[in-house]
């Protein structure tokens, strides 16, 4: 059984699997809720080498009560408001999308300022995210997964990179974004976006 945090083919057919459903999800424009985040982290850990504690729970939760996480120099939300912060993340990316929808009906082709739009919703929701880091393992994946839920919901590529963990600035975007700054993530993500569209010619 492989570790939960290596790369192989059983990671990269639970990951392709949670993929084929976000894109119905998205075509559906189904409303994003943290369970979302929850049932994707289930299965990409499925087969996988992972404390059972961790799957599908959230720190603060049972077993989880005392659980922080600390990236580089900056811990993620103490545990006793992850609850809290996950449900302000939920009401505020609903709003987001009730408004995007509105905007962007399904099969509309974007202009520039719209897809700029998109790209900084996806940023948004990933760095919020990966500040709050309410899982105890598999935060970056997950906030990769919201990424490209956004992106598919409004006509964009899937292209975020899930497995290996993108470059074009990414890791440095990540330590801001444990600062509450989700600009950095958008212009990764914009880098990522080209480089998608180069090599995919969409």
């Amino acid at each position: 059984m492989a570790d939960w945090d290596q790369d192989g083919p059983t990671l990269r057919q639970n990951l392709a699997r949670i993929l084929e459903q976000i894109a119905e999800d998205s075509a559906q424009r189904k409303t994003p809720t943290f369970g979302l985040a929850r049932n994707w982290q289930r299965t990409f850990l499925q087969g996988l080498k992972v404390d059972p504690r961790y799957v599908g729970t959230f720190r603060g939760e049972h077993g989880l009560e005392k659980a922080g996480v600390k990236i580089g120099r900056f811990w993620g939300a103490h545990p006793s408001n992850v609850a809290q912060e996950l449900g302000e993340f939920e009401q505020k990316l609903q709003m987001a999308v009730s408004q995007f929808d509105e905007a962007l009906p399904t099969g509309k082709d974007l202009s520039g300022d719209e897809v700029d739009a998109v790209i900084d919703l996806c940023a948004w929701a990933h760095a919020e995210w990966i500040r709050i880091h309410p899982f105890a393992n598999g935060n970056g994946r997950t906030a990769r997964l919201w990424a490209n839920f956004l992106a598919m919901r409004y006509g964009l590529p899937p292209f975020v990179t899930l497995r290996p963990r993108p470059d074009d600035g990414y890791e440095a975007a990540g330590a801001r974004a444990m600062r509450g700054r989700w600009e950095p993530t958008a212009a990764a993500f914009r880098r990522m976006l080209n480089r998608f569209l180069e090599e995919f010619g969409r």
